[in-house]
C-alpha cells in the first residue's frame, strides 16, 4: 500500500512515491536534520512476516552501507518505525541504464565510459568480501552529471568465514541466500554457476557485467529465449552473437574484453574487476575517451595505515622500474627508466636542477639524519651538497634552493621545519619561517608558496603574508605552475590521514580537479602545464600515476605492483620518480625464549594482544595482503601458522582465549565476536551503539567494554553483557585511541586506565562513581595493562623509534622503568602508533615496526 505524503518514519517525512519494486517501495522523504531529501525504501507490511525477505532486505542495507564509492549508492541509515522496516539512501536525479537502453545502443565511448565507472565500483565491493549477484541494467543508475551508480544490494553475498560459509540447508532452494543450491539472480544476467545454483563469486559479477556492456554496445541482450529456461539454457551452452554483426565499428580489443568478461567457466574470465578496470583504461586511451575521476571514498580504518600524520605525506615517492616498461600500460614506444639511488633508507622531495639534468634530492640513509644530495644519470654516485641537516622542498630554475632546517629526525617534524633559501652555488641558508609543511618558488625564484601551521590549522600562502587557502587538515605538495599564474597542492581533510582531494588555486579562485581519493601522494605540473600529474590509490592498496586536467578530467598514466609517486617533471617531460616498499613488521620476545625475532605474518602486520598464557597474539594485517581493508588474525606461537579469524578491527581477546572481539566496519559500526576455534560469528546484543576502535574483555569473561558514540554523543566507554542486554555508559567523554592493544582492566574488575578528553589516564571505577587520576603517570604516556597483581599499571611513551615502557604503582606513584624497545636496524624506520603489547608479568612483549625503504627513477617518455 503506498504512504501517504506527511507520514513520518522514525525522524523521515514522506513527500511521495518514487517506484516499487520486488524488495520495497521506495519514496522520496525530506530529512530535517540535515535539510535534505533522501530515498527511503521500505520493505512492504506482506513482506515484513517473511524471514527470508527481511534477511535479505536487511542484508542489502548492510552490504551497501559498508561501501564509500562514488559508483556506489550511498547509504545513510537503516531501522525500523511501527513495524516497517526501511532503508535510506542517496536520492538519485536521472535515469537507469534500463531507461536509456530503451533508445538502442550507446555510442562505444559512452558504453566504455560507464562500464569503467562500473568495474570501479564493483571491485570497492569485492575488496570489502561483497559479491552483488544481480548487476542488470535495472540496477545502474545514471545521474544526471554522467556519473553510474550501483543499486540494489539486497542479492549481495557477504562472504563468510569457511566454517560458517561451508553449512547447506537440507532444503535447497529454501536457504540462505549465501549458500550453494540456490538459484538467485535476474535471468539474462545470471554466470552459469548461478544458473547451475553453485557457489557465486566476484567472477559471477563480471560474468554479469559482461551481458551488461555487450547489451550496451549492441542494443540487444547477450542471451535471451522464449522462456526463462531457454534463457538459463542459452547462458549455460551457448555464446551470444558477434559484436561485429550488430554492424557498429566497435575495436577488436573491445570486443576481446566482452568475450573475456561471458566466458562460460569463471577460471577463463578476468579474476577481478581491477584487472578489467585496468584493460577498460586501455580501452578508454587508445579511443580517446576521457574519463571523470572516480575515486575511491576513504574507508574509516586509516588509522590502521599507522604513519604518524605527516610522515606519510611528506616522504611519498616511489615507482617500480621493470614493471612500468610493461607495454601494458602504453602500447606505443615504452618509457625509459634510469635508477637513480641505491642505498638504503628513505627519499624525500625531489627536483631537477635549473641545468634540467642535475637532480637534487633529500635522503636519509641507512638510519642517518637527512641531507640533501645531487646525482646525475650518467653517475650511479650520489654526492651530499654542503648544506646542514635538512629536507628539501623545492628548486628554482634560477637556481635558489628552498629547504625545511631543524627536520634532523626525519620528516614526521615537519611541523616544527624552519623554511630557509640558499643558493646553489653555495652559501648559509637564511631562514625565513617556522612551521612549514610543505613549499614550492616560482620559475624564476622571487616568489614563494608554503603551506604553514597557525594556531593548529595549515594554511596557504602566496607569496608569504597573504593567505589564499586554508585546510581543516593537512597539505602534503604544493606546486607553482610552469607560468607561475596557479597552484597545484594536495588536500587532506583529516589530520594525519592520506586520503583527499587534488586541488588548484588561479587568482584566488580554488577548484576541486580529483576528489575522493583513499590514498593521495605527491603532486606535480606537466611540463606544458595543461595537467597535474599526481598519485594516489582507489582503495589504498597501491597508489597508480595518474594525470587531470584542469576542467577535472583524469586518466591513468601508468599502474604497477608496488606504488607510483610523482616528484617532479622538467620542461621536456622527463619525470623523477620513485619506488617504496613499506611494511608493517611484528617483533618481540615470546615466552620461554631468550632472544627477539620477528613474528610479521603478511606486509602489513600490527600486534593487537597478548593472550593470558603469553603465547597467543591477536593482531591485525592491514596492507595489500589483507586486503586493504583489514584482516583479524591469531597466532598460537610455536603451534603453526597464523589463523585469520575474520574482518574488522581487532578489539580484544576473551580471557579463555576462545572468542575475539571486532568492530566491523560497516555503517553503523558493530561489535561481533569472532572464535577463536570451531563457531560462528555472532554479533554482540544491545542497541547497537557504534563501536570505536578500542575495548576489552571483562576478567569475569562475560562482559566487554567498548569505546562508542551514542546518538552523536562525545566518545564514552560502555560496559555490555555478551548474553544479552543493552550497554551502560561509565565515563564521560574518552580520548579516540592513539595506540593499538585493548583498554587495561584491573584483574579485580573494578579499575579501568584509559584517557580522559585532556589526554589524561584517568582510573574509572566500572561499578560508577567519580575516576580518580592515575599517579606517577606522565603526559603522553599511554596505558598499556595491568600487572597480574593488579598493582601496577605499565605505560608507554614512543619517542623517536623508542618504545619507553614503564611500570607505575598507579595509588603511589612510584614508577620504574621496565624496558626500553627499539630496532636494532633503524633504516628506513618510521615512527608509528604501531603499538606495543605485553604479558602480564612484563617479560614477554610484541611490538610493531614499521619500515619504509625508497628508490628514485628518472623516467623518459611518459604520456
Amino acid at each position: 500500500m503506498t504512504l501517504p505524503a506527511g507520514l513520518k518514519l522514525g525522524p523521515y517525512e514522506v513527500i511521495a512515491p518514487l517506484g516499487a519494486g520486488g524488495m520495497g517501495e521506495v519514496y522520496r522523504a525530506r530529512d530535517p536534520r540535515l535539510n535534505r531529501d533522501v530515498a527511503l525504501k521500505v520493505l512492504p507490511e506482506a513482506f515484513a512476516a517473511d524471514a527470508d525477505r527481511l534477511r535479505r532486505f536487511e542484508q542489502e542495507a548492510r552490504a551497501a552501507g559498508s561501501l564509500n564509492h562514488p559508483n556506489i549508492i550511498a547509504v545513510h541509515d537503516f531501522g525500523s518505525h511501527d513495524g516497517a522496516t526501511y532503508v535510506v539512501s542517496e536520492l538519485l536525479e536521472g535515469e537507469t541504464l534500463r531507461g536509456r537502453l530503451a533508445s538502442g545502443a550507446l555510442a562505444p565511448r559512452r558504453a566504455v565510459d560507464y562500464a569503467l565507472q562500473i568495474a570501479h565500483g564493483l571491485a570497492a565491493a569485492h575488496e570489502k568480501g561483497i559479491v552483488h549477484r544481480d548487476l542488470k541494467p535495472e540496477n545502474l543508475f545514471l545521474t544526471e552529471d554522467g556519473r553510474v551508480k550501483i543499486l540494489d544490494f539486497g542479492l549481495a553475498k557477504l562472504v563468510q568465514p569457511e566454517a560458517e560459509a561451508d553449512r547447506q540447508t537440507s532444503i535447497p532452494t529454501v536457504s540462505r541466500g549465501t549458500e550453494p543450491g540456490v538459484v538467485l539472480g535476474t535471468v539474462g544476467y545470471m554466470s552459469p554457476e548461478q544458473v547451475r545454483g553453485m557457489p557465486a563469486d566476484q567472477r559471477s559479477d563480471i560474468f554479469s557485467f559482461g551481458a551488461v556492456l555487450y547489451e550496451m554496445l549492441s542494443g540487444r541482450r547477450a542471451f535471451r529465449g522464449d522462456s526463462p529456461v531457454e534463457t538459463m539454457s542459452a547462458i549455460i551452452r551457448e555464446d551470444p552473437p558477434e559484436l561485429s554483426e550488430s554492424g557498429r565499428n566497435l575495436s577488436p580489443g573491445l570486443e576481446r574484453l566482452v568475450r573475456h568478461c561471458l566466458e562460460k567457466s569463471p577460471a577463463q574470465r578476468f579474476q577481478s574487476a581491477h584487472d578489467l578496470a585496468y584493460d577498460l583504461e586501455a580501452l578508454s586511451e587508445s579511443s580517446g575517451a576521457t574519463v571523470a575521476p572516480r575515486a575511491l571514498a576513504a574507508p574509516v580504518a586509516k588509522r590502521r595505515l599507522l604513519w604518524p600524520g605527516f610522515a606519510a605525506l611528506a616522504l611519498a615517492v616511489g615507482l617500480a622500474a621493470g614493471f612500468l616498461a610493461s607495454s601494458r600500460f602504453r602500447p606505443s614506444k615504452a618509457p625509459t627508466y634510469k635508477q637513480l639511488t641505491f642505498r638504503r633508507g628513505l627519499v624525500g622531495t625531489s627536483r631537477f636542477a635549473p641545468d634540467g639534468h642535475t637532480v637534487l634530492y633529500s635522503a636519509a640513509w641507512n638510519g642517518e639524519r637527512p641531507r640533501i644530495y645531487s646525482t646525475r644519470p650518467e653517475s650511479p654516485e650520489s654526492s651530499p651538497l654542503a648544506l646542514p641537516d635538512s629536507t628539501l622542498l623545492a628548486v628554482s630554475r634560477s637556481g635558489e634552493i628552498a629547504l625545511a632546517l631543524n627536520a634532523a629526525k626525519g620528516a614526521e617534524n615537519a611541523d616544527y621545519s624552519t623554511l630557509s633559501r640558499v643558493p646553489l652555488s653555495g652559501g648559509a641558508p637564511r631562514e625565513i619561517l617556522k612551521g612549514v609543511d610543505a613549499a614550492d618558488l616560482d620559475a624564476d625564484g622571487r616568489q614563494l608558496a608554503v603551506a604553514r601551521r597557525v594556531a593548529g590549522r595549515v594554511q596557504i600562502e602566496f607569496p608569504i603574508g597573504t593567505v589564499v587557502y586554508r585546510s581543516k587538515g593537512d597539505i602534503a605538495s604544493i606546486r607553482v605552475s610552469p607560468r607561475g599564474d596557479r597552484l597545484a597542492f594536495a588536500d587532506h581533510p583529516v589530520h594525519g590521514d592520506t586520503a583527499g582531494s587534488v586541488m588548484t588555486l588561479d587568482r584566488g579562485q580554488v577548484k576541486m580537479l580529483a576528489t575522493g581519493w583513499y590514498d593521495l601522494g605527491q603532486v606535480s605540473w606537466s611540463a606544458d602545464g595543461r595537467e597535474v600529474w599526481f598519485s594516489a590509490s582507489r582503495t589504498g592498496s597501491r597508489r597508480a600515476l595518474w594525470a587531470v586536467d584542469l576542467s577535472g578530467k583524469a586518466r591513468m598514466i601508468a599502474n604497477v605492483p608496488g606504488s607510483v609517486d610523482i616528484q617532479d617533471v622538467g620542461p621536456d617531460g622527463t619525470a623523477l620518480l620513485g619506488h617504496y616498499t613499506f611494511r608493517s613488521s611484528i617483533i618481540g620476545l615470546a615466552q620461554g625464549e631468550s632472544a627477539e625475532r620477528e613474528f610479521s605474518w603478511l606486509d602489513f602486520s600490527v600486534p593487537v594482544e597478548l593472550g593470558t598464557d603469553a603465547r597467543t597474539l591477536l593482531f591485525e594485517e592491514w596492507g595489500e595482503g589483507g586486503g586493504g581493508g583489514g584482516g583479524v588474525y591469531l597466532s598460537r606461537i610455536g603451534q603453526g601458522q597464523p589463523v585469520r579469524l575474520g574482518d574488522g578491527v581487532a578489539v580484544a581477546m576473551s580471557p579463555d582465549q576462545q572468542w575475539v572481539l571486532s568492530c566491523l566496519y560497516t555503517e553503523p559500526r558493530r561489535l561481533v565476536l569472532l572464535p577463536t576455534g570451531a563457531g560462528q560469528v555472532t554479533p554482540v546484543p544491545g542497541e547497537g551503539i557504534p563501536c570505536g576502535e578500542v575495548g576489552a574483555w571483562l576478567p569475569d569473561g562475560k562482559r566487554i567494554l567498548f569505546a562508542g558514540q551514542e546518538g552523536g554523543a562525545p566518545l564514552r566507554l560502555f560496559v555490555q553483557d555478551v548474553s544479552g542486554g543493552n550497554a551502560r555508559a561509565f565515563t564521560g567523554e574518552v580520548a579516540a585511541a592513539e595506540q593499538l592493544g585493548p583498554i587495561p582492566v584491573s584483574p579485580d574488575g573494578k579499575f579501568v586506565a584509559w584517557l580522559d578528553a585532556g589526554r589524561r589516564v584517568l582510573l574509572y571505577p566500572l561499578d560508577g562513581g567519580e575516576p580518580r587520576p592515575a599517579a606517577g603517570v606522565e603526559q603522553g604516556e599511554r596505558p598499556m595493562r595491568w600487572s597480574a597483581d593488579g598493582r601496577h599499571l605499565f605505560v608507554a611513551r614512543l619517542t623517536g623509534l623508542t618504545y619507553t615502557v614503564v611500570r607505575v604503582d598507579p595509588f603511589s606513584g612510584k614508577r620504574e622503568t621496565w624496558r626500553e624497545l627499539k630496532p636494532s636496524d633503524p633504516t628506513g624506520v618510521m615512527p608509528s602508533n604501531s603499538g606495543a603489547v605485553l604479558s602480564a608479568d612484563g617479560k614477554s612483549y610484541f611490538w610493531g615496526v614499521q619500515r619504509r625503504l625508497d628508490e628514485l627513477y628518472l623516467v623518459e617518455g611518459l604520456r
